[in-house]
């Protein structure tokens, strides 16, 4: 009865591994294509990572070199010469604006007052640069932007979760400041000196406002 299990032990498992190597034969290529995929796919990834970071370090330098220029109207055709798509190209364009606007060439800061403007209601760029090309629109001095729109926009940009909320709420106050309104000016200037998303540079300018108005400074809030 031993030599009958011992021969049929024998042949299972001979039946078993020829069928295991009918299998291998079958299917064996599937894992030599996952093995390939795998192999393929992280060389792909690293070379990926190696073109992005090539590209930035391209982008980088050419931007450098741009603002490298010794004047501002090469600066801004050097900018506008740098090959950018979607959000770098949102940053070039604010780039170009801040040094015409910087500048005394006229009809070059009407035409960056424009493209701020254009730049903030593009919807193709994230909302960070939406936004801050808008607060830097109404942020300049002599403008022209409709009051009510600049009254309607630092609102909006003041909302709570926006990126440049409390330098918003600065220009509001200064805008409060100058309509006569010292009072609510002095309210606003020592809600930001309490205002933990503030940069402390910020709440130093608002106590030092809250000083000018003669009012008691706040202590800023730690950070």
């Amino acid at each position: 009865m031993a030599n009958t299990d011992s021969f049929i032990d024998e042949v299972t498992e001979e039946m078993r591994r020829d069928r295991m190597f009918r299998l291998v034969r079958r299917y064996g290529w599937i894992g030599v294509v996952l093995v390939l995929a795998l192999v393929g796919g992280s060389a792909w990834n690293e070379w990926s990572k190696a073109q992005r970071r090539a590209q930035a370090e391209a982008f980088g330098d050419a931007v450098l070199g741009a603002l490298g220029q010794p004047e501002p109207g090469e600066r801004q055709a050097a900018l506008a010469a740098v090959p950018a798509s979607g959000d770098s190209a949102a940053m070039l364009r604010l780039l170009a604006a801040g040094e015409a606007l910087g500048g005394d060439d006229t009809a070059a800061r009407e035409r960056a007052l424009a493209d701020l403007a254009a730049l903030a209601g593009d919807g193709a760029v994230s909302p960070v640069w939406r936004d801050l090309a808008a607060l830097r629109r109404f942020s300049v001095p002599g403008a022209g932007v409709d009051p009510a729109e600049r009254t309607q926009g630092l609102q909006a940009l003041a909302t709570p979760g926006r990126a440049f909320r409390p330098l918003a709420l600065e220009q509001i106050a200064l805008d409060k400041l100058a309509a006569g309104d010292s009072a609510g000016a002095l309210a606003d200037f020592r809600a930001l000196t309490q205002d933990v998303q503030a940069p402390s540079a910020l709440r130093r300018r608002a106590g030092q406002m809250i000083v000018v108005l003669e009012g008691e400074p706040e202590v800023p809030a730690q950070q």
